[in-house]
């Protein structure tokens, strides 16, 4: 079925308006090879007709099918390694530390956005189990969110076919964290409890989400327009706590988007943290001393942080593992957690 000019803008404005996905003329091939079947799934005669039937909402099923349609789920698991290393081995231990002498300092709340089938927020959680040893006494929670719901029911159900799990994922923590099924290696509990899956639209307002002490948001916005990826940002930096993280896909340079966020360079990753004004920091920094552990994890490779006394507000995460720069995700989490029970 050919294409009009006028079928191709309003297509564009009509998938643009949805999702802040960005196409053009030059996405001729993809708007035929992906919206061509729903025609003749829901017996519609033509593009116009296709527009017509979305834009109105009355048809669910259809609306949805679209959604499904237009949105891209290349994904894998831990994917491109860096990220997570550096979560790993710079983020989240400066994270722990900044929150141990607070009354939340066993709580941990992540941010997967646009998780498409889960393999990311599953990521995050075997992670997280591998780095704290006693992570059931903690309060832990990997919001899990995505707009097409066919990628989610996927993602909750948490069933991987050989070839999804065996992209990113090394053997030892396949057999630790998935059992094999008939229909595929299916994630454990232990795992699946961590995340909560829920259907949202990065372009519609964050309400109360948050705060967030890392959010993950990565290859997505690069489908957005310029003033759109801006604002996404914008709200993005008002759900992080204080000390928060922002991951961001590696070809999204958060820097062009002015002083709002301060890049932090680890493990071949960048990820970014919200910049305070000057004059907060210098009060922050005149109020605050610095905590001794923190030291450890400031050097451009990861070091061997080492344990401090309790602090008077209560007893403060240790760190009990070594670590080095070439500890990779993709061949096994060192079998020492980050944080050990036995060192607080």
């Amino acid at each position: 079925m050919n294409l009009s000019p006028d079928d191709i803008s309003r297509l564009c404005l009509l998938v643009d308006e949805l999702s802040g996905i960005q196409w053009d003329a030059s996405k001729t091939y993809l708007i035929e090879a992906r919206l061509v079947p729903l025609l003749a799934t829901f017996g519609i005669a033509n593009f116009g007709d296709l527009i017509s039937k979305v834009r109105a909402g009355l048809d669910i099923k259809l609306r949805t099918a679209f959604i499904d349609a237009i949105t891209t789920r290349e994904t894998l698991f831990f994917r491109d390694d860096s990220p997570f290393q550096a979560l790993e081995f710079k983020a989240l231990p400066e994270i722990i530390d900044a929150k141990a002498a607070t009354p939340f300092s066993r709580r941990l709340r992540f941010w997967s956005a646009a998780c498409s089938s889960g393999q990311e927020p599953y990521s995050l959680a075997i992670l997280l189990r591998e780095m704290i040893e006693d992570i059931d006494r903690w309060d832990v929670q990997i919001l899990a969110t995505d707009l097409a719901p066919a990628a989610l029911a996927t993602a909750s159900i948490g069933v991987y076919s050989e070839f999804e799990v065996s992209r990113g994922m090394s053997p030892k923590l396949r057999e630790k964290y998935f059992r094999r099924t008939p229909e595929g290696w299916q994630v454990s509990e232990a795992i699946k409890k961590l995340v909560k899956f829920e259907r949202r639209n990065l372009l519609e307002p964050f309400g109360a989400l948050g705060p967030f002490d890392v959010v993950f948001c990565r290859n997505v916005a690069i489908y957005f327009d310029l003033e759109t990826r801006k604002d996404l940002f914008d709200r993005l930096a008002k759900t992080l706590a204080p000390h928060g993280a922002l991951f961001a896909g590696s070809s999204e340079n958060l820097s062009c988007y002015g002083e709002r966020w301060k890049p932090q360079f680890h493990c071949r990753a960048t990820f970014y943290q919200p910049n305070k004004p000057a004059t907060q920091a210098v009060a922050t920094a005149a109020a605050k001393p610095v905590p001794p552990s923190s030291t450890a994890y400031r050097s451009s490779t990861p070091a061997v942080p080492t344990a401090t006394a309790p602090s008077p507000a209560g007893p403060k995460p240790a760190v009990a593992r070594s670590v080095t720069a070439t500890t990779s995700l993709k061949t096994g989490l060192s079998s020492t957690p980050l944080v050990s029970s036995s060192a607080r």
